[in-house]
């Protein structure tokens, strides 16, 4: 029997990184692709070569690739030399107030190498099961039209149609998107029709805050584990507008990473789901603030900016309806205490 080979771009990355360890851990072999443009993009505190070099350490079968998926040639050689099982697309450029300093290297990256991934797996492996790592931010910020209510610490839905957060069906039309979001809309647009058009099993995966003790967060980009570093090195955090109140579902890496393996046993084509940590993963960033507090017995320091950042949502909170009715054997292992706990261990291990 041919050994199952998974290639993941983005490998040294947070998804990236959990999707090459649950992989290898199950005997597939895998190929990784990065060239630390995360550096590029946010200097030291995003350069992730030690990520990159924890899994060789960890994982003698895996294979590293220094190549940059804007480049289309190396992507198109890469997948004609690999022919993968299944592709798991994480690479990008992340962050919202970096597109717009940015805004040709934040297209090329999120818009151009996506295309450059589905056309070479269609030409090279179209049986090949692609998964993209897509955001919540392709619905710009048109969640905050939702009827909110503020409450002591958050702020929260007072939709009833929305109590359980927000579902694929919602609109991506007419919001602001930063930038990034609308990059990103690109991408996830060409990987739905990749898949309704060429009959190719595709699915995007528009994240909430994905998270987990790997991540590399820096401010523009890692909410929580960045959050965490703050508190842990007794540094300020800079709050921007909505007291502090705006609220992100968390869900772990590792979590991520069953369900792209559950969607690789049983693909389907052109599908979106919203995957994140749900209403009981949720938290604001005063409550962070507390948690985070309470795992280093330091009180947080910050600094509020009374100027909201660009098409931030006020309380985003994702609806798993649609994933646990399609996958009902996965649900979310990872609480949000123990999100915080891994966090936390990691990041004073590591710094």
């Amino acid at each position: 029997m041919k050994l199952k080979t998974l290639l993941v771009t983005g490998s040294s990355g947070l998804i990236g990184s959990e999707v090459v360890s649950y992989f290898c851990n199950l005997g597939w072999k895998v190929h990784g692709v990065d060239n630390n443009m995360r550096a590029d993009f946010f200097g030291p505190g995003g350069d992730t070569r030690w990520n990159q070099q924890r899994l060789l350490g960890e994982h003698p079968g895996f294979q590293h690739h220094e190549l940059d998926i804007r480049n289309r040639a190396d992507v198109l050689r890469c997948l004609e030399e690999l022919r993968p099982t299944a592709v798991v697309h994480t690479a990008a450029q992340p962050s919202h107030d970096l597109a717009a300093s940015r805004p040709f290297d934040d297209f090329d990256v999120n818009a151009g190498g996506t295309l450059n991934m589905l056309e070479a797996t269609r030409q090279h492996a179209p049986e090949a099961v692609f998964v993209h790592m897509s955001t919540n931010k392709v619905y710009g910020d048109a969640p905050n039209r939702i009827q909110l209510r503020e409450l002591e610490t958050r702020w929260d839905n007072d939709d009833p149609a929305y109590a359980d957060g927000i579902k694929e069906d919602f609109s991506i039309d007419q919001s602001k998107h930063s930038l990034f979001g609308a990059s990103k809309v690109a991408g996830d647009v060409m990987v739905q029709e990749y898949g309704c058009y060429f009959g190719m099993k595709t699915c995007c995966l528009r994240g909430g805050c994905l998270t987990g003790p790997n991540h590399s967060g820096v401010e523009l980009h890692g909410f929580l584990s960045y959050l965490i570093r703050c508190n842990a090195e007794g540094r300020t955090y800079k709050v921007y507008g909505y007291k502090g109140k705006q609220v992100r579902d968390n869900i772990h890496s590792e979590d991520v990473a069953r369900f792209i393996h559950a969607f690789i046993q049983n693909p389907r084509c052109g599908e979106v789901y919203n995957i994140g940590g749900g209403r009981a993963n949720s938290v604001s960033i005063l409550e962070a603030f507390d948690r985070a507090a309470a795992l280093s017995g330091r009180k947080m320091n910050f600094e509020y900016v009374d100027k909201n950042r660009e098409g931030d949502h006020i309380c985003y909170i994702s609806d798993q309806s649609k994933m646990r009715d399609h996958y009902p054997t996965w649900d979310i292992a990872k609480d949000l205490d123990t999100v915080f706990r891994e966090i936390y261990l990691a990041t004073t291990k590591r710094h």
